[in-house]
């Protein structure tokens, strides 16, 4: 069963959209695009990828 954490290894600030990605099995540049225009377009995006690191557990390996 797949787990929605934040990554370890290949992060660049939180592993937030490393671990979406990884969850649904999609490139990570493809998420940090998405949370980069949602950020420019509606300020969204950082609102949401904050939420994101304080919800989600951090990988255990």
């Amino acid at each position: 069963m797949k787990k929605l954490v934040r990554i370890r290894k290949g992060r660049y600030l939180a592993g937030v959209c490393g671990g979406i990605a990884k969850f649904f099995d999609i490139d990570p540049k493809i998420i940090r695009l998405l949370f980069v225009l949602f950020t420019l377009a509606y300020s969204s995006g950082l609102i949401a990828y904050i939420i994101f690191m304080i919800v989600m557990p951090k990988e255990t390996k």
